[in-house]
């Protein structure tokens, strides 16, 4: 991915401190989510996690919060309202 192929969250001060390999991961998974319904969502983002696994790409807490506040930022309303949704039944089955 060149420079000007990439997402401008990925450049954020906010992730400066994650790899460059986590960060692509990441943008691809961004990109190819995008415009996916829930249900679809939830199925792109199995093989996602189990292929991160896979390449021994692990994300400690802060780096997850702090690409997601990237993205976020960067982000149309369309998109974080799709986020917050997304994140929001994530911790509703991580809580139960």
């Amino acid at each position: 991915m060149t420079e000007q192929e990439k997402p401008k969250w990925m450049s954020d001060e906010l992730v400066k401190d994650i790899s460059p390999k986590k960060l692509d991961f990441l943008a691809q998974m961004f990109t190819q989510g995008q415009g996916k319904s829930q249900k679809e969502m939830m199925m792109f983002l199995m093989p996602m996690m189990k292929k991160a696994k896979q390449e021994n790409l692990v994300f400690t807490p802060q780096e997850m919060q702090a690409a997601i506040s990237a993205i976020k930022k960067y982000s149309t309303q369309e998109e974080l309202e799709k986020i917050n949704d997304i994140l929001e039944k994530n911790l509703k089955k991580g809580g139960q």
